[in-house]
């Protein structure tokens, strides 16, 4: 059993950055993949980044490629999400998801763990 708690969302200008958290709770926190994913009022939930359960891979959705950078603790039970250089459209609830695998994958449906999401405003 896993539960995952977001933290760290908030209003920020263009061109701002903000670090979002993830605690896990769950003795086999490190062997699960994670990921983060987001969803925008009307849109359905897409994939941000992921990781796997070592930390040695990550993966990226073209729209956040050198701007957003996903990394763990796994001594805190934590995953983070750096994003830097937002834009209006990085607007969006913002979800931390679990699995228990060493692969990431970019479908919702394979993920079993989710948090209750921040919520990460960017203005223009």
């Amino acid at each position: 059993q896993v539960q995952l708690v977001e933290s760290g969302g908030g209003l920020v200008q263009a061109g701002g950055s903000l670090r979002l958290s993830c605690a896990a709770s769950g003795r086999t926190f490190s062997s699960y993949a994670m990921g983060w994913f987001r969803q925008a009022p009307g849109k359905d939930r897409e994939f941000v980044a992921g990781i796997s359960w070592s930390g040695g891979f990550t993966h990226y959705a073209d729209s956040v490629k050198g701007r957003f950078t996903i990394s763990r603790d796994n001594a805190k039970n934590t995953v983070y999400l750096q994003m830097n250089s937002l834009k209006p459209e990085d607007t969006a609830v913002y979800y931390c998801a679990a699995r228990p695998d060493t692969i990431v994958v970019v479908t919702p449906a394979r993920y079993s763990y989710w948090g209750q999401g921040t919520q990460v405003t960017v203005s223009s």
